[in-house]
C-alpha cells in the first residue's frame, strides 16, 4: 500500500489512496522546536517525527511512500531502505489545503484562531533559524577576515608614516637606508639613541653585513637634531604598538588562509586565499561568485571604468580585481587581456565547485591547465601587436551645410538666394589680370552738409 506523507507546521501526517488520514505524528507545543524540524525538511533531512512515522506505518503493511519535496524521498529510500515516489504539486496542494481540519481533528489546537496563532510563532522561528544559517557560513566569515587585514593594512601604514616622520627629525637617514617598515619600527623600539646603531647591534637586529656598515656610519655623522630622553621613549611606544599590529596582521593572515582551505579549496589553489577572499567579499558570498559568469568576474572590482565605457564609448577594462593575480601581474601588457580570461575561467569553475561539489577538489588540475594555456600564450605572442592604422575618414558628398545667409554642396555648387553658380577656379600663373585701381566716385561724397557744401564749391572753382 502507498501513503502520502505530508508536513504541516503542527506535525507530520500520511494520508492513503483516498486522501484519508492514517496516522500522524504531532510536534511539541513549542515553536522553537517546531521550527528545527520544519528547517531539517527543508534542507532535505528527515525529523525524528518522520522516521517515526515511517517506521510506524512499515509495521501496518504500508510499503511505498509518497513524499512532496524529491531531496526528502532519497533521505528516506536511503536512510530507512523504503519504496518512495514524488507526488505532483497538485495533489500536494490538494493534502495542503486539509491543514486546519487535521489540526482540529488531532486536538492539537481548539480554534482557528489558535493555529493562526501557531502558524504565526512557528514562521518567526524559522525565520530567525534561517537568517542564523545564512550568516553563519564560513564563506562571509572569510569576507570579514580579508576586510580586517585590509583595515589593519591601513592603520599600518598610516602609523608607519607618522613613525618615520617623528623619528627623522632625530635620525633622518634611517629612512632611506630602512625600506622596510616591520624593521624600520624594531630598530626604534629595540635601539632608539643613535648611539646604539653599532655593528654589533644592528647584525643582532638580523640586518646584512653591508647594511649595517651604511647605518653605522650614517648615525656617527647623522645631521638630525638632539631628541629628549621623554620624547625618545615616547617614538618607542608608538614603534612597539606598530610590531602588535604587524603581529595580529600576520595571525590575521594565517586565518584566512586555513579558512580558505576548509571553505574553497579549488579557488584558493587557483587564485590564492586573499584573492579568493576579496572576490567572495566582494561577490557577497561564495554562491553568488559561483553564479557569476566568468567574464563578469574578470572585470569584478571594475566596475566604474566599466559603466563608464558603456557610457562614454571608451576602451573597455580587460580585469578588474583579478590583475592582483601573480600570473597576471608579472605578464607582458599585450598578452594580459588573455590571461585574465584564461584565469576567469578556471576561477569560474573553482567557484561552482567549492559551491556546489560537495568538497569535490580539481583546484590542481585548474592550476596545471591555467599554466599550460599561459605557456601557449607566452610563446604565441612574444612580441606586441603593430598600432593599428587609423581609418580614412570617407567624404559625404552631397551633404548640405549653411552659413549666414548662404548655403553650399560639397559638390561644387554654390547657392545663394535662388541664384546658382559654379565655383571659380584659382588662377593659374601669368592669368592673373593687372590690378586696376577703382573709378573716382561721381555724386556728392557721403558725410555731412560741410563736406558736401566744399564738394560744391570745389566743382565750382573748376568750372
Amino acid at each position: 500500500m502507498k501513503a502520502f506523507i505530508v508536513q504541516f507546521p503542527f506535525g507530520v501526517a500520511a494520508f492513503d489512496d483516498k486522501n484519508q488520514l492514517v496516522e500522524k505524528a504531532l510536534f511539541p507545543k513549542k515553536p522553537q522546536t517546531a521550527a528545527k524540524s520544519l528547517l531539517r525538511t527543508e534542507q532535505g533531512k528527515l525529523s525524528d517525527q518522520t522516521t517515526s512515522l515511517i517506521t510506524l506505518l512499515k509495521n501496518i503493511d504500508y510499503d511505498t511512500f509518497i513524499f512532496a519535496s524529491g531531496k526528502l524521498a532519497e533521505e528516506a529510500q536511503r536512510r530507512l531502505k523504503v519504496t518512495v515516489e514524488v507526488t505532483t504539486p497538485a495533489q500536494a496542494a490538494v493534502l495542503n489545503s486539509r491543514m486546519a481540519d487535521i489540526a482540529l481533528e488531532s486536538g492539537f489546537v481548539a480554534d482557528q484562531q489558535e493555529l493562526d496563532s501557531w502558524n504565526r510563532n512557528v514562521s518567526m522561528e524559522l525565520s530567525k533559524l534561517r537568517i542564523k544559517g545564512a550568516t553563519g557560513k564560513r564563506d562571509l566569515i572569510a569576507a570579514q577576515g580579508i576586510q580586517t587585514l585590509d583595515s589593519l593594512d591601513q592603520t599600518v601604514n598610516l602609523f608607519m608614516g607618522r613613525l618615520r616622520e617623528w623619528y627623522g627629525i632625530y635620525f633622518p637617514e634611517l629612512d632611506r637606508l630602512v625600506e622596510k617598515h616591520e624593521t624600520y619600527a624594531r630598530l626604534v623600539m629595540n635601539l632608539g639613541n643613535r648611539d646604539n646603531f653599532t655593528l654589533e647591534n644592528l647584525e643582532a637586529e638580523g640586518l646584512p653585513k653591508e647594511r649595517t656598515q651604511l647605518i653605522n656610519k650614517a648615525a656617527d655623522s647623522s645631521m638630525g637634531a638632539d631628541i629628549s630622553e621623554r620624547d625618545l621613549e615616547q617614538v618607542q611606544a608608538l614603534a612597539k604598538d606598530v610590531l602588535v599590529f604587524y603581529t595580529l596582521r600576520k595571525n590575521m593572515d594565517e586565518y584566512v588562509d586555513k579558512t580558505m582551505e576548509e571553505m574553497a579549496p579549488n579557488i584558493r589553489a587557483v587564485a590564492g586565499a586573499l584573492l579568493g577572499a576579496r572576490m567572495i567579499s566582494i561577490a557577497g558570498s561564495l554562491q553568488n561568485l559561483a553564479m557569476r559568469p566568468a567574464s563578469t568576474i574578470q572585470v569584478l572590482g571594475a566596475e566604474k571604468a566599466l559603466f563608464r565605457s558603456l557610457k562614454t564609448g571608451a576602451r573597455p577594462p580587460k580585469h578588474g580585481l583579478i590583475f592582483q593575480h601573480t600570473l597576471l601581474h608579472d605578464a607582458k601588457r599585450w598578452q594580459r587581456g588573455k590571461i585574465a580570461r584564461v584565469i576567469a575561467g578556471k576561477l569560474a569553475i573553482a567557484a561552482r565547485a567549492d559551491a556546489f561539489g560537495n568538497g569535490h577538489y580539481i583546484g590542481d588540475n585548474l592550476k596545471e591547465d591555467i599554466n599550460k594555456r599561459i605557456d601557449e600564450i607566452r610563446e604565441k605572442y612574444k612580441e606586441p601587436p603593430p598600432p593599428k592604422e587609423p581609418k580614412p575618414k570617407e567624404k559625404r558628398e552631397g551633404f548640405e551645410r549653411k552659413e549666414r545667409n548662404f548655403s553650399y554642396r560639397e559638390s561644387g555648387e554654390h547657392r545663394e538666394g535662388e541664384q546658382r553658380f559654379q565655383r571659380r577656379e584659382p588662377f593659374r600663373d601669368g592669368e592673373r589680370q593687372p590690378f586696376q585701381k577703382k573709378p573716382p566716385r561721381e555724386g556728392p561724397p557721403k558725410g555731412g552738409k560741410r563736406r558736401r557744401k566744399q564738394w560744391r564749391d570745389k566743382r565750382g572753382n573748376q568750372s
